[in-house]
């Protein structure tokens, strides 16, 4: 396959950037990969894996002569790192991220692009409990979804990195900023939340935590809470820049939990039977639509 991309500039190198670096480099998707990260550390490692043909100190360096850029950072870190890549963008580069919220992070790095420069966020549904540069591996996007929420009339600018999402693996849809927010805050946000939280219950029993959770967890415990072993900076940003809409979901989780105790307590069976097998064809319909996969196929488990 050509290359899509002269030059693409991974801003941070943990999962999702070394996963798209290898699918990037084993499939000539661009001509050159250059990445950075914060942590000398991290650069080292990305250059041990080969994730990027060069690896650079800073940002700002990285993003130079780049016809794209992606911003791999937590949510909270976007403001500083475009404010320093602003500067040193060259007109009808495109930017893009992969975080899990979008209109706090258009609020955040639309000020800083310089005129000329094209900003197209987007977020590929794919993921895993496991974070840092390590932790990559280019089918990851395999039969996900990305989506893609463009800022502005930059139509050619989203199509081309449609192209790249495609080529990775990835389903793409287009979506109004807002709109993707809401509908993650079902599908991902929300259920961390109550992942993190069942963990947090199961601690505050401390005479189970110590030894029946850690000896029974190959049931239903352990593939509940799986993604609660997820990147805690990451969540935090989250949830913080998704508040509105997290705060709604987790609204109507609570009345359909009330509804459920109180079924329970009253011994109403028919209820309890009647939502299960509406919930059960709900989750046959994620199977059967290929987002299920487990990352278990390579080894290692999955998150959403």
């Amino acid at each position: 396959m050509s290359a899509i991309y002269e030059r693409v500039a991974l801003i941070g190198l943990g999962l999702i950037a070394g996963s798209m670096g290898l699918r990037m480099k084993r499939d000539g998707l661009a001509r050159e990969i250059v990445g950075t990260a914060r942590s000398a550390e991290t650069r080292a490692v990305a250059t041990e894996l080969g994730l990027c043909d060069r690896v650079t100190e800073t940002a700002a360096e990285a993003v130079a002569g780049a016809d794209l850029v992606v911003l791999c950072v937590p949510v909270g870190a976007m403001e500083a790192v475009a404010a320093e890549i602003g500067p040193h963008l060259a007109p009808g580069t495109t930017v893009s991220d992969v975080g899990s919220v979008k209109g706090a992070v258009i609020t955040a790095v639309a000020p800083h692009l310089p005129d000329g420069v094209h900003f197209v966020p987007a977020h590929p549904l794919a993921g895993t409990e496991h974070s840092g540069p390590r932790s990559g591996f280019p089918e990851l996007f395999d039969n996900r979804w990305c989506l893609l929420t463009p800022v502005g009339d930059v139509p050619e600018a989203t199509d081309r990195l449609a192209r790249l999402w495609r080529a990775m693996g990835s389903n793409v849809e287009t979506m109004d900023p807002d709109h993707h927010d809401r509908v993650l805050a079902v599908v991902s946000h929300a259920p961390h939340l109550i992942a993190y939280t069942m963990v947090g219950v199961a601690d505050d029993l401390r005479r189970v935590t110590e030894s029946e959770v850690i000896q029974y967890s190959a049931t239903g415990f352990r593939d509940f809470t799986r993604i609660a072993a997820s990147d805690p900076t990451m969540w935090r940003d989250v949830f913080l820049s998704n508040k509105d809409a997290t705060l709604e979901i987790l609204g109507r989780f609570t009345e359909e939990l009330f509804a459920l105790q109180r079924a329970i307590r009253t011994g109403d069976g028919d209820l309890l039977h009647d939502y299960f097998t509406r919930t059960r064809a709900i989750r046959r319909g994620i199977i059967e639509a290929g987002q299920d996969t487990d990352r278990a196929n390579f080894g290692r488990g999955d998150a959403p």
